[in-house]
């Protein structure tokens, strides 16, 4: 395996997600609304919807788990979810139709004062639309009830729209931050630096069949593999790491602090290893923010940001007082004269009330020009410049970038800051994309309304499920209700899932 080449292209595509995914302007509004007590602002601030609320918490949990709900919102730091939050590859936008659990409360009343039995955990998760839905790249905050303890698990009650509509509403074992608080709870974000091992220096593999130290996070999957161990109640046993598509490894603790490592076989992943002759649970999966070595520690050892470039809460763990407010994050393009050869001479174009003209032609000779170029003449080249970019600007690569990743006001801003306030968008790519980008909007906002459920390009509706009938016990889908979702989602052009997930 090519480790250097794959380590070289992961770090520009993390460095490019930096750059446009979670914006300065974000990261200010979302802070100084959190530091006021607004968490819903803070929320709004990082486009994160908010599928609860506490105050129908105290009424259908109890005013107890109402409580450490609003504790944990208050605690978390919107934008640096976001910032964390995994990623796919190659665009490194958010992984699509992914469930994230941020918190676990085991132990909650009913609101009648009783305690549940059995224990039915309650998770707080962060949830990602699917890719057909995932215009703006928004978020959403819900409460997941888990399954019971010992009888089987009952139809689930009262989602929102949009979590009906969700591909995987139930969390992800592999991509949980529960055990990671430090990278959305802003009063925990100090954590980073030893979690992240910013202090050791990059380990080396122990054989030759260990993964490579390059990306890998060996040096820190013992510890990781204690807390996670701890967190499911066990004592001792088995953790599986996941090394890519179809392979695994089992991470074993051991006494002395070190870890015993061995291949699991091809298609037993997620299962119990066949060797196990007790018969017990699943061996827990080490989640991918304990797999990897953080992007932004890897960036910053390679050089290539600044700590003027992270997060300011980033920063301060991974280099402290090294953030002084000067990064090179990319911004919108001034509104200077620009100079075009034109006839011979240097020609100037710039900005005048909001739009972009030549400033060395006068109105008699632009209206002749535009005579001529309807009568399909040949236009000056100062006009040229200016119908290029109108139509193919320079920076269409970062106003796309900016689209993809959700900023849309930042594409405008620099769209504003490159043809003006007051120009006119011609027919061109430039146009294409910002239509395409209101497009999909209006697609997201039907998912999140629960009115569509599937792809726009002529992939029917799946049937509707049936509504819940409390004095009938469990609902009972219609045979073949899941099933003409899932074709439905296989005629997509893009998975929920993508093959190809991006590595930390």
């Amino acid at each position: 395996m090519g480790t250097p080449v794959r380590e070289d292209t992961r770090l520009s595509l993390w460095r490019r997600v930096r750059a446009y995914a979670v914006p300065p302007a974000m990261i200010e509004t979302a802070t100084a609304r959190r530091l006021a007590g607004d968490w819903a602002g803070a929320c709004a601030a990082a486009r994160v919807d908010l599928d609860l609320t506490p105050r129908t918490l105290a009424r259908t949990h109890g005013t107890e788990l109402a409580a450490r709900v609003r504790a944990d919102l208050r605690r978390l730091a919107p934008d640096l979810l976001r910032w964390h939050l995994p990623r796919t590859a190659p665009d490194g936008l958010l992984r699509p139709g992914t469930t994230v659990t941020l918190a676990v409360y085991a132990d909650h009343e009913t609101p009648g004062g009783r305690a549940r039995r059995p224990a039915r955990p309650v998770h707080l998760v962060a949830r990602t639309a699917p890719a057909w839905a995932d215009a703006g790249q928004r978020i959403s905050l819900a409460l997941w009830d888990g399954p019971p303890a010992g009888p089987p698990p009952r139809a689930w009650s009262a989602y929102a729209p949009a979590a009906a509509a969700h591909p995987h509403p139930h969390p992800s074992r592999r991509f949980r931050l529960d055990l990671h608080r430090h990278l959305w709870d802003a009063t925990r974000a100090g954590e980073l630096r030893t979690r992240s091992g910013a202090d050791l220096l990059p380990a080396l593999p122990a054989s030759p069949g260990e993964p490579p130290g390059p990306g890998w996070a060996v040096d820190r999957w013992a510890a990781e593999a204690r807390l996670l161990l701890a967190a499911e109640g066990r004592t001792a046993g088995p953790v599986l790491v996941r090394l890519g598509s179809g392979q695994w490894l089992l991470l074993t603790p051991e006494q002395d602090g070190r870890a015993r490592t061995e291949p699991v076989p091809a298609g037993r992943g997620l299962h119990r290893p066949g060797d196990d002759p007790t018969g017990g649970p699943r061996p827990a999966v080490l989640p991918d923010a304990a797999t990897w070595t953080p992007p932004d520690l890897a960036l910053l050892r390679a050089g290539l940001v600044t700590p003027g470039d992270l997060h300011p809460l980033v920063a301060e763990a991974l280099a402290p007082g090294g953030r002084d407010g000067t990064g090179t994050r990319s911004g919108s393009p001034g509104d200077g004269a620009r100079y075009v050869d034109c006839r011979g001479s240097r020609h100037r174009i710039g900005l005048v009330d909001g739009v972009l003209v030549p400033l060395d032609h006068d109105p008699a000779e632009l209206r002749r020009e535009e005579l001529l170029v309807a009568l399909s003449g040949t236009p000056l080249p100062c006009l040229r410049v200016i119908d290029t970019a109108h139509r193919r600007p320079d920076s269409l690569t970062d106003v796309r970038e900016r689209l993809a990743h959700g900023d849309t006001a930042g594409a405008f801003a620099v769209v504003e800051g490159l043809l003006g306030a007051g120009a006119v968008l011609r027919d061109g790519p430039l146009r294409d994309a910002l239509e395409r980008a209101a497009e999909r909007k209006v697609l997201h906002g039907l998912y999140r309304s629960g009115l569509r459920a599937t792809g726009p390009e002529g992939v029917p509706e799946p049937p509707p499920a049936p509504a819940p009938d409390p004095g009938r016990g469990p609902v009972h889908r219609p045979r073949g209700t899941w099933f003409g979702a899932r074709e439905a989602r296989r005629a997509l052009g893009h998975r929920d899932h993508p093959r190809h997930a991006l590595a930390r």
